[in-house]
């Protein structure tokens, strides 16, 4: 666990000094943002004056009250509300932009030029801005399509290769969480730093414009999925929890639960068949090596599954992992925190807040999982308040 101090003195962290204005909202953006201010940016969250839509996305909320959705993606920022339909509105966020060392937004493509804060108007007062634009489908053919990550989902492939085959009854299934927006982000912070490191370099000082789009960080997300799919002209299909290339790589029950095994090597297998009471099993022609394995899938799995039924899934899992068996229960979320946290990760952030009351309140967040020797990231501040920072000096 990881609690944080307030916000005071000089800022820390390895993008310390580096400022960014960020008129992005909902997922993809903030998230980035987020990530950029963990690690020690300014984050200057430029709002409608109706606040991120996010906001309102509850329940449930925080201690503060806050939507626990706006909060995940928002902390470490500080918060000014703009009428970009107002010209002292866009005045007041071109001067922003001015200043900025990054600019990221994902409107609308085009919507940002009509306010005059494009990339090329940008750029023009301020040659050094890395300026980076989310779209969903990019600013060509695409740019009238709407980015939402559920469409995403469905028309990128993720959801064809989600959920439990047609012959067991599935159907195209998303992610249990937006992950193309997740993806999005982290994609939009490798490209930030990207450009960032070529201005430094390079001898003009020049920023650049850097573009990300939800299809494109879902299809290269796609890894072996994708490849084999160019490479044999074949979509793969739902497979529930089992791996097109590897087997047993998939769930399997026990006596109480279900139990993850992740078997990647013939070494695992034959010692799988040991810790089960079936080593004959690593000698039979269909289970020798992977490829007969993967073969003869159905045959395998009713093989496991009628072992381990005999016992519960903890004691399967402490003789598989003593056995260095890849092996393990199928957690929910705050099963899954406490194992971080019993590991040692500290994956969870505490930040002070005040609530309306005036009574300061600790909200928890998951931290960075990325750790630093010598610059560690921060998490200084909460997620603010709509509007909570106008007028400060710094702007």
């Amino acid at each position: 666990m990881q609690v944080t101090e307030a916000v005071t003195g000089q800022a820390t962290g390895p993008l310390a000094g580096i400022r960014v204005a960020d008129f992005s909202r909902v997922l993809a953006g903030p998230h980035a943002t987020m990530i950029l201010a963990d690690l020690g940016a300014d984050v200057i969250k430029i709002e409608s004056l109706d606040g991120d839509g996010t906001r309102q996305w509850s329940p449930p909320v925080n201690a503060v009250g806050q939507s626990t959705y706006f909060a995940s993606v928002n902390r470490g920022k500080r918060s000014v509300a703009l009428d970009l339909r107002a010209p002292e509105g866009i005045a007041r966020a071109r001067e922003l932009a001015a200043t900025a060392d990054v600019v990221i937004e994902n409107f609308k493509p085009g919507t940002m030029e009509k306010f005059g804060l494009g990339y090329e108007a940008v750029s023009a007062e301020n040659p050094g801005v890395v300026y980076c634009s989310i779209s969903g489908f990019g600013d060509a053919a695409g740019k009238d399509l709407p980015g939402y990550d559920l469409l995403v989902q469905a028309v990128g492939g993720l959801m064809s290769i989600t959920g439990a085959a047609d012959e067991a009854g599935g159907e195209p299934t998303k992610v249990g969480v937006a992950l193309v927006d997740i993806l999005t982000g982290l994609n939009s912070v490798i490209g930030i730093q990207a450009a960032l490191r070529a201005r430094e370099v390079g001898e003009a000082g020049r920023g650049q414009h850097v573009k990300v789009t939800l299809l494109g960080s879902l299809l290269s997300a796609l890894a072996n999925q994708a490849s084999s799919t160019l490479e044999t002209g074949k979509s793969p299909g739902r497979m529930g929890n089992a791996h097109p290339s590897i087997a047993p790589y998939e769930t399997f029950v026990a006596a109480d639960q279900q139990v993850a095994l992740a078997v990647g090597t013939d070494g695992q297998f034959r010692r799988l068949c040991e810790v089960i009471g079936a080593p004959e099993m690593a000698d039979d022609e269909r289970f020798a090596n992977n490829p007969a394995r993967v073969a003869h899938r159905v045959e395998l799995r009713a093989a496991i599954d009628e072992r381990l039924r005999a016992k519960p899934a903890a004691e399967w899992i402490d003789e598989l992992t003593a056995a260095n068996i890849p092996a393990g229960r199928v957690n929910n979320i705050a099963q899954a925190i406490d194992l971080a946290e019993s590991l040692g990760l500290g994956m969870v952030a505490e930040t002070p807040s005040l609530a309306a009351d005036g009574s300061t309140q600790v909200l928890r967040s998951i931290a960075t999982p990325i750790s630093f020797s010598e610059t560690p990231a921060r998490y200084g501040a909460p997620p603010p308040e709509l509007d909570q920072h106008r007028g400060a000096a710094w702007l």
